[in-house]
């Protein structure tokens, strides 16, 4: 899976007259019921996208999009009822005509990398989706992949690294915590992992980089832009 991304192009004038005269129907999928009325607010304000279904968990939004066949499903990165990232692809198998776009408050390329390698053709933090959901929701329904901007950088840093220093994504995301200083059992609870596994994963790190001190990878990570701009 290439990692170096584009973003959309933006609409001009007559490409929203295009796609108003047929609407984009959208089914938006997040467990948190605020999340949900906030985007609904937002996707009734655009002329060209008709949400016509919300779900609050994986089950209930595969249900939905095999129910309504929507254009494009936004789905949360963590709800209840199963794995997201495994949704993604039963759902690209079972609904083919339905794109994906991953609304999360997850800024991290390691789960942007997952999620689009699962299927998924757009990825759009929580932070900006004021500002990013319509036009990612858009190019969804034209089959273009759309990733926001901050993420995007992050997933051509990730690239390299990977590739040049034979770190695995998971490193890379022990790498990327480590150097936004949290501790071991932090980055444990936040990557579902033993705090074990993570000393092991950090341990791994320090060696294939060369790098002895968490200062050292801090600058690493800075050098490499894993932690944005």
């Amino acid at each position: 899976m290439s990692t170096h991304l584009s973003l959309a192009p933006a609409l001009h004038e007559a490409d929203h007259t295009a796609i108003a005269s047929e609407s984009i129907r959208v089914v938006v999928a997040d467990d948190h019921a605020l999340i949900r009325n906030s985007m609904r607010l937002l996707l009734d304000g655009e002329q060209d996208l008709e949400l016509i279904a919300e779900a609050d968990d994986v089950s209930s939004a595969t249900h939905k999009v095999q129910m309504e066949h929507p254009n494009v499903l936004v789905l949360d990165l963590s709800m209840p009822g199963g794995s997201s990232i495994e949704a993604i692809g039963q759902l690209r198998e079972r609904a083919p005509g339905t794109q994906i776009v991953v609304m999360t408050m997850e800024d991290s390329p390691v789960f942007a990398r997952r999620a689009l390698a699962a299927g998924a053709i757009g990825y759009v933090t929580k932070e900006l989706a004021d500002r990013e959901l319509p036009a990612a929701v858009r190019a969804a329904a034209r089959g273009q992949q759309y990733v926001s901007p901050a993420v995007a950088t992050r997933l051509d840093a990730l690239h390299g690294t990977l590739t040049e220093h034979r770190l695995t994504p998971r490193e890379v995301e022990v790498l990327r915590l480590l150097a936004l200083g949290h501790t071991s059992v932090e980055i444990a609870r936040k990557l579902y992992l033993s705090p074990r596994t993570v000393e092991t994963h950090r341990a791994h790190v320090h060696h294939k980089l060369g790098l002895g001190t968490r200062a050292a990878l801090v600058r690493y990570a800075l050098r490499r832009g894993l932690l944005g701009s």
